[in-house]
């Protein structure tokens, strides 16, 4: 299931580059996650990056997109 970023985000930009496919971008307010592009780091991580590393626990994964 793809990930998304609450608005916890403080736009520390931690997550951005952690990406692999570069389905993270800032936003007006925040930053957000293309769920097509996001593949959960699936074949790169053990598990996925974003989560891992933001500091306030902004991206979970969004049952609104699952996985194909």
């Amino acid at each position: 299931m793809a990930y998304k970023i609450t608005d916890e985000c403080i736009s520390c930009g931690a997550c951005e580059p952690e990406c692999p496919v570069q389905a993270i971008s800032e936003g007006e307010t925040s930053y957000k996650i293309d769920p097509k592009k996001c593949i959960e780091c699936v074949g790169h991580f053990d598990s996925s990056r974003c989560a891992e590393v933001c500091p306030v626990g902004a991206p979970v994964p969004d049952p609104a997109h699952p996985r194909k």
